[in-house]
C-alpha cells in the first residue's frame, strides 16, 4: 500500500493532523450448511463523508460506555493480551473490553444482530471474539480510525436470521457473501487485506485462533508500516 493510492487521493488535502480515534470492526463468517462461508458486508450510503458507497464490515468508534458495559464471559487471555499491547496511551483492560464491547454494540446497532447474548438486556459474552488485525486510517483522511478487526463465528449471534431493524442503520443492502462474491464489491483497501489474510483460514475450514500473530499497520511518514503483535508481545 503506498500514500499516492488513488483511494486517497481525495483526502490529503485535510492538512490538519487528526488525532486516529479508537474503533471497533467485526468480521461474523457463517459456515456450515453444505455452503462456502459466508461474511457479513454492508454498503455505506454516498452521503457519508469517510468512504462513501464502499462494502465494510459493521463496527465504528469507541464509545466511553463500551468500558463500563458488563460483560458475561471475558475475552480469551491471548486476545485480551493483543489487545493491550501497543495500545496508544496509558494501557487498560477495561478499554481493551470496550473494544469487543464497540464491536458487538456496533453490529447491533448496524445490522440488528445480537452477538453473544441472549436478549438485550443480557450481558455479552465476549470469549468469542479472536482479535485478528489492526490499522491506523493514514493521515489527511476527512476521518482517521485507530481500528481493531475481530472475527466470530456467526453461530455467536442469537438472532442470526430474526435481525432487529432499528431504521437508522448506518449500513445499506446487508448480505452474507463468500469471499469471491465480496471480490467484486468496492472494497477499501484494508478491508482487501484482511480478507487476504482470513481467507487461508476459511480455505482451511476454520476460523483464527485466539492466540493468532496480527498484523498492525500505520504510517510512519509516508511510509506504510506493517508490524506484528503476537499474544507474547509485539515482533
Amino acid at each position: 500500500m503506498t500514500y499516492d493510492h488513488p483511494e486517497f487521493a481525495g483526502s490529503k488535502v485535510h492538512a490538519k493532523l487528526l488525532r486516529p480515534r479508537d474503533a471497533a470492526t467485526l468480521i461474523l463468517v457463517r459456515r456450515g450448511g453444505g455452503q462456502s462461508p459466508r461474511i457479513l458486508m454492508g454498503q455505506r450510503s454516498a452521503g457519508h463523508a469517510f468512504m462513501p458507497n464502499k462494502y465494510v464490515f459493521p463496527g465504528g468508534r469507541l464509545d466511553a460506555a463500551d468500558g463500563r458495559a458488563p460483560w458475561a464471559r471475558d475475552l480469551h487471555p491471548s486476545t485480551l493480551a493483543k489487545l493491550v499491547d501497543r495500545m496508544r496511551g496509558k494501557p487498560f483492560e477495561r478499554r481493551a473490553r470496550g473494544l469487543a464491547q464497540a464491536a458487538i454494540r456496533e453490529t447491533l446497532e448496524e445490522a440488528g444482530l445480537l452477538v453473544g447474548r441472549a436478549s438485550l438486556e443480557a450481558a455479552p459474552d465476549l470469549s468469542g471474539l479472536t482479535f485478528f488485525m489492526r490499522a491506523i486510517t493514514p493521515p489527511g483522511r476527512t476521518r482517521r480510525y485507530d481500528s481493531r478487526f475481530f472475527v466470530a463465528d456467526a453461530d455467536a449471534v442469537s438472532n442470526l436470521d430474526a435481525p432487529i431493524h432499528q431504521g437508522d442503520a448506518e449500513l445499506l443492502t446487508l448480505s452474507w457473501l463468500t469471499l469471491d462474491e465480496i471480490a467484486g464489491l468496492d472494497l477499501p483497501l484494508i478491508t482487501i487485506d484482511v480478507l487476504q489474510r482470513l481467507r487461508p483460514y476459511l480455505d482451511r475450514g476454520r476460523l483464527p485462533p485466539p492466540d493468532c500473530t496480527i498484523s498492525f499497520q500505520y504510517y510512519r511518514g509516508k511510509t506504510w508500516i506493517e508490524d506484528e503483535i503476537a499474544a507474547g508481545g509485539a515482533t
